[in-house]
């Protein structure tokens, strides 16, 4: 998998300029390049039918480096009251706080929705740095349908720029597929292990 893109909607204070967020960025960025298809082929070829291929396989990889570099999975990140701010594809904590990653599996509603959550909780110091997942345009016509984007998303970073921000990191990466071929299989659909998505 590769990063074509990466969008900072929000950088601010002295966190975003730290040594521990360049590690953590260049930590998240490595487990996005990790992500293959078919797995363990050692790149991400995606089988070009439009709106033929599932979503949540593609971040199997992602997920399982960031576990085992310490990360909590699908885990809670909490206020300084202790309260659950809800659950987080990965969750890490650093010493500003906590750093979150969400990978985009559901539609461009559910994106935005990331988007607005993420900036609030950045603005509010609530966590130090949070970073959202999504494919380009180029990867999106093969995904399934009406699955959030960098695109739909693109008309609205004006919106979560222009909020107040005191200390804290907020980024938009966007992922795309290595190749294309018809010789792969598709990414599963459903929701039986594997083929989640």
């Amino acid at each position: 998998m590769k990063i074509v893109h990466v969008e900072t909607v929000l950088s601010c204070g002295p966190y975003s300029k730290s040594e521990h967020w360049q590690q953590t960025r260049a930590v998240i960025h490595d487990a996005v390049k990790k992500c293959d298809w078919p797995p363990n082929s050692g790149a991400f070829t995606i089988h070009p039918e439009i709106d033929g291929n599932g979503v949540v396989p593609i971040k199997k990889e992602f997920i399982a480096e960031l576990k085992k570099r310490g990360w909590t999975i699908e885990g809670p990140a909490k206020n300084l009251l202790g309260q659950n701010l809800g659950d987080f594809d990965a969750v890490i904590a650093g010493p500003e706080g906590f750093i979150v990653a969400e990978w985009e599996t559901g539609n461009i509603s559910s994106s935005h929705r990331s988007m607005n959550k993420l900036t609030m909780l950045v603005a509010d110091k609530v966590i130090a740095a949070g970073v959202l997942i999504v494919p380009s345009r180029n990867l999106y016509i093969y995904l399934t349908d009406r699955i959030g984007n960098y695109r739909e998303l693109e008309p609205y970073l004006g919106l979560w720029k222009s909020v107040p921000c005191k200390s804290g990191v907020l980024e938009i990466v966007v992922i795309e597929h290595d190749a294309e071929s018809k010789d792969v299989a598709k990414i599963p659909k459903g929701t039986d292990g594997r083929a989640k998505g």
